[in-house]
């Protein structure tokens, strides 16, 4: 799901984050309460410095859950698993070039950078979740994994 942006959103992202964002452009993916918690951001932020990550996550609860997996070694564990499993591999080679040529749609950057270690490593699962979150299941196998171990991680309080 993708949507321009409200002056709330705006408003919910900058509490979200702590601080005003830079360079977004729509909401691209919203938690079960209604609120972002996934950003589309400029391949440029507005002083022209390149910004490679296309899905920005905004919610602190998850961000915080995906902290938690990334301090337990899981990347680790999925970059081993990189070089294990040959369709692993092709599926997140072909995440790493979805991304690339979403982005470039938008403002090519130059480069075959795209995000989170993409596509030979696992580095940061922030970014992979978001990118599962925008796009849906099937996109991103690393992000989907992260999803389904963190469960249903918006229960409990309202989120906002």
């Amino acid at each position: 799901m993708t949507e321009t942006l409200s002056e709330v959103d705006r408003e919910t992202v900058a509490a979200q984050l702590g601080r005003a964002p830079r360079g977004m452009r729509l909401v691209a993916a919203r938690c079960p309460s209604g609120h972002p918690n996934v950003v589309q951001t400029a391949p440029r932020l507005p002083d022209g410095t390149p910004f490679p990550t296309l899905y920005y996550l905004t919610c602190p609860r998850l961000a915080s859950r995906i902290g938690t997996l990334e301090a337990s070694g899981l990347m680790k564990e999925m970059t081993a698993r990189l070089e294990e499993d040959a369709e692993l591999a092709e599926r997140y080679r072909r995440a790493h070039e979805s991304y690339l040529a979403e982005r470039d749609a938008i403002e090519p950057l130059g480069t075959d950078v795209s995000a989170g270690g993409m596509p030979g490593r696992v580095k940061c699962l922030h970014v992979h979740v978001a990118h599962s979150l925008a796009k849906g299941p099937g996109v991103n196998p690393f992000g989907d994994e992260a999803l389904e171990l963190l469960g249903d991680w918006w229960t409990g309080t309202d989120c906002a």
